[in-house]
């Protein structure tokens, strides 16, 4: 996992299309029992070299019922998102993320997490890369079948403030898929916590 670490914060294979220039930014362990894959830093994240460390991901948290010395520690969560590096900002927003990096460096990373049991999958990009055609046509009924995608994958919708009207006009997310992310999160969490003390 270190060897492979040190080649993924090496990279310079977007360097050219990257206006802050490359910084892969994850948080990864070979003891991790949840996966959450993402759509790629933001400014903040960028600057800070710190996963989540941000609004979205004081939301984030909260859906599960962590605090943040929970979220950061490796033996129990590892946070790699679809593009490491910060894509940049287009009109709407920040840009998609690189293509390049998952097909590099997920399945030789998640081979280092034999542990792992459970990983979501924050927004469209995660859900239709490893999804594929299990994916519903829209993020909206994709995370509406979370039990479909039970127990290896949670699909859910990215914990972005800007998300804030989508939760608003889709109050069963709040009502039914929070409290099964919750309780899924907490049993792994709690769970780890008993094998560590016995």
């Amino acid at each position: 996992m270190e060897d492979l670490w040190k080649t993924i914060k090496a990279c310079t294979r977007c360097a050219a299309d990257l206006p802050l220039g490359p910084n892969p930014v994850i948080a990864v362990g070979p003891k991790s029992r949840i996966v959450i894959i993402g759509q790629a830093p933001g400014r903040v994240v960028h600057h800070t070299n710190l996963p989540w460390n941000d609004k979205s991901g004081d939301n984030l948290r909260q859906w599960m019922g962590v605090d943040r010395d929970s979220f950061y520690n490796t033996d129990l969560f590892s946070l790699m998102p679809m593009g490491f590096c910060y894509p940049g900002t287009g009109k709407s927003g920040d840009l998609p993320p690189r293509k390049e990096c998952a097909p590099l460096y997920h399945r030789p990373l998640l081979e280092k997490m034999p542990k792992v049991s459970l990983t979501l999958l924050v927004g469209q990009y995660a859900q239709r890369y490893y999804l594929g055609q299990q994916a519903k046509k829209t993020l909206t009924h994709t995370v509406q079948a979370f039990e479909e995608y039970l127990p290896r994958y949670f699909p859910l919708p990215h914990p972005s403030p800007r998300n804030n009207i989508w939760q608003a006009k889709n109050p069963w997310f709040k009502d039914q898929v929070l409290p099964h992310l919750y309780s899924l999160v907490q049993g792994i969490v709690h769970d780890d916590d008993s094998s560590s003390n016995s």
